[in-house]
């Protein structure tokens, strides 16, 4: 009669998660090695649904953070460690999608609603045309008082429509240093416009 066999890292993984679950001293060590044990197979997850590194990087830190409250959860008879490890890492992956897309519709609808005060009705007669004019260069000299930087910023992430994320990747800058000059340069440019109103 054959004998079942256990891989010796299923029983690393397992006692480690047992380890993380008692969350007292030694818990933040067994993590440690939890993650050095795991973390390699979990970010190729992370990065098969958001086929992207960094998002991958932020999806993985997630998904441990949530791997530490939720340690006691693991049932061994139910799955091997790294399964239930990775439904956790997809399930962050798919919730960090979702709010990046929800992200990018709230700034379209924020576009739309700016788009829609500043530029006349569907059937624009001569008058619209002139205020529509007044008002593209009314914008056209409010972007010129911009700082350089906060320019560049504001015209990619609204004429291309790239995120916040993927502003910061093409122009090599911190993400809150994008967010910074993003958010400046709105209110500045909200300022301005109110004063051609």
């Amino acid at each position: 009669m054959p004998t079942e066999t256990t891989d010796p890292l299923d029983d690393r993984l397992r006692s480690l998660l047992a380890r993380v679950a008692e969350q007292d001293a030694t818990s933040e060590a067994a993590l440690r090695e939890l993650y050095d044990l795991s973390a390699s197979r979990l970010y190729g997850v992370a990065l098969r649904v958001t086929g992207n590194r960094e998002w991958a990087e932020d999806v993985l830190q997630e998904a441990y953070l949530n791997i530490w409250r939720v340690a006691d959860d693991y049932r061994s008879a139910l799955s091997p460690p790294l399964a239930w490890m990775g439904v956790i890492v997809r399930s962050r992956a798919l919730d960090f999608l979702r709010r990046r897309a929800s992200q990018r519709v709230d700034h379209a609808v924020e576009l739309d609603e700016t788009v829609h005060d500043s530029v006349a009705a569907d059937t624009p007669g001569p008058m619209d045309t002139t205020e529509a004019s007044e008002q593209a260069w009314a914008l056209h000299e409010c972007m010129r008082k911009l700082d350089a930087k906060q320019r560049e910023v504001v015209s990619l992430a609204y004429l291309r429509d790239l995120s916040h994320s993927e502003l910061a990747q093409q122009l090599r800058l911190p993400l809150g240093t994008v967010k910074s000059w993003i958010r400046r340069g709105l209110e500045q440019l909200r300022g301005c416009m109110a004063r051609f109103a």
